[in-house]
């Protein structure tokens, strides 16, 4: 090999204030969303009835069980699509199921989150990384545990980027009951936006398309940070506290 065909080095610290943008921008429409609905995102799962509240976890564990199997099934009749595409998507879902209430919102649920973690799995794609592999399926599911788009996020979330289990024939259903308490969560503030009298269609589809643009940007700064480990040979823990420092600089910018 001549060393003209040799790859160009990467430049860590310009990519890493690349994925360092994506996240200080991720969930940026959340705030929009919580405008419309006229609340906060702690105030929302209150009003979701007791019954509801306490059945969001294990429904949560179902929705994505079922959208493992649904999404990785679709790869192979479905190819992935554009981001805008898959936003116009998910809020035409949501306002379907805000339309009905929380009936029609708990039933839109399962399928949401399988659009989302199909999503998730094409950004592995775009970077590089094989979606049949256990490994990469569990970094799929682990995006999830993300703050949320309703949430405000300090940076100080990054723990999701590094934390990792043992990988086994049970480290995908480890990780999914490991990431549901958190997802139960954020899930549930999604529902109650969309159980909101009159506006439930509207708020439906807002929510999900926040949601679809906050997991997209949290699936390009994990596997932006898991190819740049890779590429640049540099410690994920070493990364992760690089860029918390560029997230912290470009705040104060």
């Amino acid at each position: 090999m001549t060393q003209n065909s040799l790859p160009a080095p990467i430049d860590v610290e310009a990519e890493l204030e690349r994925i360092a943008r994506i996240y200080n921008g991720a969930g940026g429409v959340g705030i929009s969303v919580l405008n419309l609905i006229g609340g906060q995102a702690e105030s929302l799962l209150d009003r979701l009835p007791a019954r509801v509240r306490g059945q969001l976890e294990a429904a949560t564990v179902r929705a994505l069980d079922h959208a493992m199997r649904a999404a990785h099934a679709s790869r192979g009749r479905v190819p992935d699509q554009a981001s805008w595409l898959n936003s116009a998507a998910s809020a035409a879902m949501g306002a379907v199921g805000g339309a009905g209430g929380l009936p029609t919102a708990l039933a839109e649920l399962p399928v949401t989150t399988t659009l989302l973690l199909r999503v998730i799995e094409g950004v592995a794609v775009e970077h590089g990384f094989d979606p049949e592999l256990e490994s990469v399926r569990f970094d799929c599911v682990q995006v999830f545990s993300a703050a949320g788009p309703l949430s405000q996020d300090d940076g100080s979330d990054l723990a999701f980027l590094t934390a990792r289990l043992a990988l086994s024939g049970k480290a995908v259903q480890a990780i999914i009951h490991k990431v549901a308490p958190r997802l139960a969560v954020v899930m549930g503030q999604k529902l109650a936006a969309q159980a909101v009298p009159v506006l439930g269609a509207v708020a439906g589809a807002a929510t999900n398309y926040a949601y679809t643009s906050y997991y997209q940007d949290m699936a390009q700064v994990h596997f932006g940070l898991r190819r740049l480990a890779i590429e640049g040979d540099v410690a994920p823990e070493d990364l992760n506290r690089r860029l918390a420092a560029k997230m912290k600089m470009l705040a104060k910018a």
